[in-house]
């Protein structure tokens, strides 16, 4: 290679080499600039995320602990009831009938109007008869000439004219008209349908002119003074059982009042399958107030008083799960002091109620206070203030005003 070749080769590899290194040079100030630039931010996004870590936190706990809640309360006492065995009734009347026609027929004259009462023998509904009439008319005739025949056979027997079947057949053509005239008015009677009994009737289901077939439902009769309401109970009550025991009996179509009645009939057998005896009292309801099949409470009466804890019935959390209270209790801080009151949700066991009170059968003991009011907006441990100033009176014979 010549000299001069060598020079420039030389010389350009020189060259190279000190450009590679300006750059690295460059690189090496430029990730130095990017690393401190990185780690800058890095702080300033990690002192930014704690700032407001702190700040959720502190907004967390101010939004956790909410105000106590004011809320009524009331102390658990007990109380002496008389003792009762409860159950479910249904109300039924004496005596209830859903009038229909024995013999089919149209109807030719409709005399009650639907919500009447009437009096036992009252005329309700008559029937077309006119052609029962014509033939009673038909056989009637009949009746008289067998009788008249009757009367000459008796008159040409005694003078031995005729002989005694002569006589015998006029007595018995006689008796058999007697008897077709009897079978006509018999159905008449039965075209002609009265009020079995007395009683209140319920809504005509029936038109003028309608043809009704045998059966056909006319109209509901009920006698409503007195009724009866049926019931039952365990057999473990059997023993204390025993006729014309007094009888209470409350519905929810007349919140706040009862009816007395006595115990008039006991199932001389148990039900096989649910081991309960059936049982009937009998109430006067004067008003009528009571109608048949009416849902009632019924409480049989015992002789002896119980002692038996009781609570407001409003203080009672009804749920699919059970019934529960709020039972309010002082909560302890810090060094045994107590610093405020809070709730604690107790589930229980309730027995029969007594006008605005309800006997407890486990889950309290007495004195214990708890929330009768204000209980929908508590949950578990949350913190409470008791203003009774204008919670209402519990009674146990309550007689709220007329609506």
């Amino acid at each position: 290679m010549k000299p001069v070749a060598v020079f420039k080769a030389a010389n350009k590899t020189l060259k190279a080499v000190g450009c590679s290194r300006k750059v690295s040079r460059f690189v090496e100030n430029m990730r130095g600039k990017y690393a401190s630039i990185l780690l800058f931010l890095v702080l300033v996004v990690g002192g930014l995320s704690g700032v407001k870590t702190l700040q959720i936190r502190k907004l967390m706990a101010q939004t956790m602990t909410n105000p106590p809640e004011t809320v009524s309360s009331v102390v658990v006492h007990e109380d002496r009831w008389q003792g009762a065995l409860t159950a479910i009734g249904s109300i039924t009347a004496v005596q209830g009938v859903t009038i229909t026609p024995e013999i089919p027929g149209t109807v030719k004259k409709i005399a009650f109007e639907s919500g009447a009462a009437v009096a036992q023998g009252d005329l309700l509904v008559l029937l077309d008869v006119s052609n029962e009439e014509a033939q009673l008319r038909s056989i009637e005739a009949q009746s008289e000439l067998a009788k008249i025949n009757l009367a000459r056979a008796k008159a040409l027997r005694a003078e031995n004219t005729v002989s005694q079947s002569e006589l015998d057949t006029a007595e018995a053509t006689l008796k058999q008209a007697q008897a077709s005239a009897d079978a006509i008015k018999a159905t008449i009677e039965k075209k002609t349908i009265r009020a079995p009994f007395a009683g209140r009737l319920g809504i005509r289901q029936i038109n003028l002119g309608q043809y009704l077939e045998t059966g056909k439902p006319i109209v509901s009769l009920q006698s409503l003074a007195p009724v009866h309401v049926d019931f039952s109970l365990p057999q473990q009550d059997l023993a204390r059982l025993k006729k014309d025991m007094r009888v209470r009996l409350t519905t929810d179509a007349y919140p706040g009042r009862s009816f007395e009645g006595v115990l008039t009939a006991m199932n001389p057998d148990l039900d096989a399958d649910t081991r309960s005896v059936g049982l009937q009292a009998t109430l006067e309801n004067a008003d009528q107030a009571l109608r048949p099949g009416m849902y009632a409470r019924v409480e049989l009466l015992l002789s002896e008083e119980q002692q038996v804890l009781v609570i407001p019935a409003t203080s009672i959390l009804s749920a699919p799960y059970g019934d529960s209270v709020y039972v309010i209790e002082p909560k302890a801080g810090t060094n045994g002091a107590t610093s405020e009151l809070v709730v604690r949700q107790q589930f229980v066991r309730t027995d029969r109620a007594r006008g605005d009170f309800v006997a407890v059968e486990s889950g309290l003991k007495a004195g214990e206070r708890i929330v009768s009011s204000g209980l929908f907006k508590l949950r578990n441990g949350m913190a409470v203030i008791e203003n009774n100033s204008l919670s209402p009176k519990n009674e146990q014979a309550p007689t709220p005003p007329d609506r």
